[in-house]
């Protein structure tokens, strides 16, 4: 009987207890059972809650400061050209369409995975389209139909981008090739400074991502830049070719994943619309003069921001499998592929 008391005294006041941290703000955790009977969830949940608070077991709490308001996705397709400068056949060997497509429902996978999340920020779909079969964008329009997401395609014209200096390559095909895509570049930067809000993701269409991928990226900014009272770079993709160099990196904790400091990447990033106006004059240099190697002014922003990429990645870009640029290590590729057919 003594024993039945003691348990309800206990229980009884842990019931208190627990109110108490509930209003007051205190997250705790029952260690015997890993459950978090503030919030009601178990450890394995997502215990962060978006604009408010980062949770991270055993750092613990980390309040927002920096609040996600809204995402513009913006995506560069072109399903006739294959790779811009290479004949190399890419990994698994399909047409570029194919990857045109999955990327794209890689995309719609990650809105759906954190449904939840995604309708409490205002997120918009941007396809920058050039030169693609009309049978193709009428399947990429039927892919998008099926996001509740507002989505936009715009038809690139690249005669409207007289500025455009590419270097000499002997090839006029791959020289419009590569005008072509810096006019894509150009038209995005100008998309992301006139039209977004907040942050802006720029997306090349050979980017499949795991289905975790923009909610990770999107609490992992909201906690970093908080923490670093500072606008950042995110990159999904934990690229081999950076692990070529010796150069010193810091490894931080995110939201779920560790991330690590890089000063190099491609052209896939988030970042907000205030570096864009910030480093302005950069990415404008980028896409009006060919560098080389192409993302030169890029890396210079990254000399004086945070730039960051996921370990394991979280998505894989569909190179040439002997790219250095490509195909991350420690990730199922052929299971992301497969995932979205």
């Amino acid at each position: 009987m003594r024993n039945i008391k003691n348990n309800k005294k206990k229980g009884f006041f842990k019931k208190i207890f627990v109110k108490l941290c509930r209003l007051i703000g205190y997250e705790i955790i029952d260690q015997n059972n890993f459950f978090f009977p503030v919030s009601n969830k178990d450890s394995e949940e997502n215990l962060s809650i978006l604009g408010k608070k980062a949770i991270t077991i055993p750092l613990g709490e980390t309040k927002i400061t920096r609040p996600v308001h809204s995402l513009n996705i913006i995506l560069k397709t072109c399903t006739s050209v294959n790779l811009v400068t290479q004949s190399k056949k890419r990994i698994f060997e399909k047409e570029k369409s194919e990857y045109t497509f999955r990327a794209i429902k890689s995309l719609l996978r990650n809105l759906e995975f954190e449904k939840n999340l995604f309708n409490k920020i205002d997120v918009k779909i941007t396809l920058i389209d050039h030169n693609s079969k009309k049978n193709d964008l009428d399947l990429i329009k039927e892919i998008l139909d099926q996001s509740l997401f507002n989505y936009e395609i715009i038809n690139l014209n690249i005669d409207d981008f007289p500025q455009i200096k590419v270097l000499d390559k002997n090839n006029n095909k791959i020289e419009n090739n590569m005008k072509a895509t810096m006019a894509s570049i150009l038209k995005s930067f100008n998309i992301a400074k006139e039209q977004s809000q907040d942050l802006c993701y720029f997306v090349e269409d050979d980017y499949i991502h795991k289905n975790n991928s923009l909610s990770e990226m999107i609490y992992t900014y909201e906690k970093l830049s908080s923490v670093f009272d500072q606008e950042i770079f995110l990159c999904p993709v934990d690229y081999p070719y950076l692990y070529k160099s010796s150069e010193k990196t810091n490894i931080l904790i995110g939201h779920k994943y560790h991330w690590r400091t890089v000063k190099e990447s491609l052209l896939t990033f988030m970042t907000s619309k205030k570096m864009i106006e910030k480093y302005w004059t950069n990415l404008i240099e980028m896409s009006e003069t060919e560098h080389s190697p192409f993302e030169v002014p890029l890396h210079k922003i990254y000399k004086n921001e945070l730039c960051l990429s996921p370990i394991p990645s979280l998505a894989m870009h569909c190179t040439n499998v002997n790219s250095v640029f490509g195909l991350s290590p420690n990730i199922n590729w052929k299971k992301l592929w497969d995932e979205n057919k």
